[in-house]
């Protein structure tokens, strides 16, 4: 005689379920419980819901899981944009605001550092220097303007000198400006960096310690849902055994019966 199968009652829609149909909430996880105690508040744990409600339930415990990691990588998606965006880490082009800053007596004083401390300056002046020595010394035409010790040399010299250095002085000014906004800029581009750079980690730190396990948690799931569905076709192929032997039993006990 075929053993009588057990029917339980499922929470959610109170239909009469075979035991194999279904699970009682004590096999459940945490979470899973949790999610029909949210729409049931009067169950057990040795309350009983079919397959195909579970189903449901699962799935919708895996679409919170999505959507709560998509609104976290949002969120840090819109704080790293947030931070690019800022004018706090603007970079900005230190040789084009410097020369659109520039005066005239700036333009000037670069310009005559710059020929100062060139080769072209040294042989010029050189040049000078010994044209003026010799022209002097050696009194070509019976000329002469500056006799040895050329004192007027030495003044001309110091009048150089002396007008040189404050020249040579601005144009130094100029590159302590130009040195301190390389290093407000530097500045601006580690903080931008190291800005980034904790974004980063922060997203990183989501994704292995949220999204992974998250992956984790649908692949278990999946797995589960899979076996279900593996263990109802295997019922299924029992019955139909089953069946096809009552049938066969059947036509045996027709066929051996008198006519």
């Amino acid at each position: 005689m075929a053993e009588k199968k057990q029917h339980v009652s499922c929470i959610v829609d109170n239909r009469e379920y075979e035991v194999e149909e279904g699970v009682y909430l004590k096999e459940l996880s945490t979470e899973l419980r949790n999610r029909i105690k949210a729409d049931h508040p009067k169950v057990t744990p040795n309350d009983f819901i079919c397959s195909h409600h579970l189903l449901r339930y699962r799935l919708a415990s895996v679409d919170a899981l999505i959507n709560t990691d998509l609104k976290q990588s949002g969120k840090i998606n819109r704080k790293l944009t947030k931070a690019l965006q800022s004018d706090d880490y603007e970079v900005t082009d230190v040789n084009d605001k410097l020369l659109h800053s520039l005066t005239f007596g700036q333009k000037i004083a670069d310009d005559v550092a710059r020929f100062g401390g060139s080769w072209g300056f040294i042989i010029i002046f050189v040049c000078i220097l010994v044209f003026w020595m010799v022209f002097n010394s050696l009194q070509l035409f019976g000329i002469h303007f500056d006799s040895y010790p050329f004192i007027l040399l030495n003044l001309f010299l110091s009048c150089i000198a002396a007008i040189q250095a404050p020249i040579i002085m601005m144009s130094q000014n100029r590159s302590a400006d130009r040195d301190r906004l390389d290093a407000e800029n530097d500045f601006h581009v580690n903080l931008k960096s190291e800005h980034e750079l904790r974004i980063l980690h922060a997203k990183l730190d989501h994704l292995s310690q949220n999204q992974m396990p998250h992956s984790l948690e649908v692949s278990k799931v999946e797995i589960e849902i899979l076996s279900e569905i593996r263990s109802e076709l295997v019922e299924l192929r029992l019955r139909q055994e089953s069946l096809e032997q009552s049938v066969n039993g059947l036509e045996q006990k027709s066929k051996g019966q008198p006519l």
